[in-house]
């Protein structure tokens, strides 16, 4: 499997096992499906509930530690230095893990006032400083954030001693955002891509449906292998055996006037709403 290279030289693979929206009591054998099948690297989150199950399935899966790459993120809702810090070792302690491979901050403002007018500038880099100071203890590998746009961005390269590794955002066929994917590759900055698949809205559009067919592969796969030609990580998430093993069946090769065909489409999304009564859940 292909890795990406952090800009502190730590290794990442490129395809991970995504765990948004599986409940702790299956996250365990899901996780150690997904390990059976290949995957190396779990992506979890503080506000996914479930990073208990997530450690349990690493453990039961009989692989060494240091095979397997584990993210996980920092609550949206915490916006202070202590916060933060005390979370972090929640997480270490809720995953029975030694130190974590990469940690983000979910999100620049809490869930609740997502891309609202307030920027919590402030407040992310305090949540920052307490990254740096997990990352220099050895608790975590890595550091990064989430659903971070340009200027959020350049608010922690700009007053902060260590720039993101990582930004983590929503990227799909039909919601690409290529300004955002440039900046942080010309700042050595890994993207990493979740929900490929758009929430599931791709697997009934008309227009991934048919270039699926030209490539004699499945909706799910292609719309995978779009975001790793993007050069970003792709985070697909699944809970059956068999579609978490046909997410990691990916030798083909989109040709570039495919991937313009499929960078043009947009609006492909079931959208936020659908999902944020569940995820406001979660958090709670």
């Amino acid at each position: 499997m292909k890795e990406f290279t952090l800009s502190n030289g730590v290794k990442v693979p490129s395809l991970a096992y995504g765990t948004w929206l599986i409940k702790n009591e299956r996250a365990a054998e899901c996780t150690k499906t997904a390990l059976e099948c290949g995957y190396r690297h779990v992506d979890t989150a503080q506000a996914y509930g479930n990073e208990e199950g997530v450690g349990q399935g690493i453990r039961d899966s009989g692989l060494k530690r240091e095979d397997v790459f584990i993210t996980t993120k920092v609550k949206a809702e915490y916006k202070s230095y202590k916060k933060a810090k005390q979370s972090i070792e929640e997480s270490l302690k809720r995953l029975n893990v030694d130190y974590i491979d990469l940690i983000l901050i979910h999100c620049p403002q809490p869930w609740i006032l997502f891309r609202g007018p307030k920027k919590f500038y402030k407040e992310n880099i305090q949540v920052w400083k307490a990254l740096e100071e997990a990352y220099k203890d050895g608790k975590v590998k890595a550091i990064g954030v989430s659903n971070f746009n340009i200027n959020d961005l350049k608010n922690i390269m700009d007053n902060s001693e260590i720039k993101p590794m990582v930004n983590q955002i929503l990227c799909h066929v039909g919601n690409t955002p290529i300004d955002v994917i440039k900046f942080c590759q010309e700042n050595d900055i890994i993207v990493e891509s979740y929900s490929p698949i758009a929430h599931g809205a791709a697997l009934k559009n008309k227009e991934i449906t048919a270039m699926a067919n030209k490539y004699n592969v499945s909706n799910p796969q292609l719309c995978i292998k779009y975001t790793l030609q993007l050069d970003t990580i792709s985070i697909p998430k699944a809970s059956s055996k068999e579609h978490i093993s046909d997410n990691m069946k990916l030798d083909f090769e989109i040709s570039k006037e495919d991937m313009i065909e499929l960078l043009k489409l947009n609006e492909i999304d079931y959208g936020k709403d659908q999902f944020w009564p569940v995820f406001k859940k979660r958090r709670d």
